[in-house]
């Protein structure tokens, strides 16, 4: 017994080498899981972040309204629009609490316009009034100053009304698709009605909202331009039959209006609230 055990293999040498190979294959096996952790983990993770679904974007404030109907969600937006003055607190007052709120909330969902009230006449100039930043159209300090474009136009609160309407005029024509710019610039001059056209505070309201003031002036300035756009915009409220600032039309029917201080034909509302609710209903149909 003792010759055959020990002619035969060693069967006591088979566990001692075979726990010896098992650290080497411990080792081999926690190598390969970490090469694989170190390669597949950044990969899910990568996936992980492509395959996720992120909220919309929500617009800006005001941001994104247009004076072209477009389309959303294949849905027409609700034409909204406001006639106002420059140098009007009725026109302070009504972008302050009602317009301005409601483009907050339903900016997405509306065609907004800004129009300006006037008539064709005789434009007067008393006193001296900043010649900046129209500096080709105030050239005189008294006596009649007309602007001749065929025909001469006339603002209810003066010539620097005339220049109050232009210059927020110029501003949608520089951003046409961006109400947050134009409607804030506006807002912000209005606000204070009473210093248009101060230079002072047209160059502190284009600041405050992002416009060069060059620009506006450039466009102030371009023979015609500012003129061509205060008049098409007299046009268009006459056209609506519009007279007073201001008006809110929604779905070009009168909403709303703000006159001697005072909220009038307002059948719908004249809050916020009910603003918004007309547009989220005609644009629901």
């Amino acid at each position: 017994m003792e010759e055959k055990l020990s002619q035969g293999p060693d069967r006591r040498a088979l566990p001692d080498s075979h726990e010896a190979a098992m650290p080497n294959q411990r080792l081999s096996s926690r190598r390969l899981l970490m090469a694989l952790i170190s390669v597949v983990l950044p990969l899910y993770l990568m996936l992980s972040l492509l395959s996720t679904t992120f909220p919309a974007q929500p617009p800006s404030i005001m941001r994104g309204s247009t004076s072209v109907p477009t389309m959303t969600s294949s849905r027409c937006r609700v034409p909204l629009e406001a006639h106002i003055m420059s140098k009007c607190p009725d026109a302070r007052d009504c972008l302050r609490d009602l317009v301005v709120p409601a483009m907050e909330q339903v900016v997405d969902k509306v065609n907004f316009t800004l129009s300006f009230i006037g008539s064709y006449g005789t434009f007067f100039l008393s006193g001296t009034i900043d010649p900046c930043p129209c500096r080709l159209l105030l050239t005189k300090s008294t006596s009649e100053y007309s602007i001749d474009k065929n025909n001469s136009i006339h603002c209810m609160h003066g010539p620097g009304e005339c220049l109050g309407n232009m210059l927020s005029l110029c501003a949608v024509d520089l951003y046409p698709n961006d109400a947050v710019i134009y409607l804030g610039f506006t807002n912000c001059l209005i606000s204070s009605y009473g210093q248009i056209p101060s230079r002072d505070l047209v160059e502190s309201c284009a600041l405050e909202h992002g416009i060069a003031f060059e620009d506006l002036n450039g466009c102030i300035s371009e023979e015609g331009k500012g003129l061509d756009l205060l008049m098409a915009s007299m046009e268009r409220s006459q056209a609506a039959g519009v007279k007073k600032s201001c008006t809110v039309r929604v779905n070009n029917k009168t909403w709303c209006v703000r006159d001697g201080g005072e909220w009038k034909d307002c059948p719908g509302g004249s809050n916020t609230k009910s603003l918004v609710k007309e547009v989220e209903r005609l644009y629901g149909e």
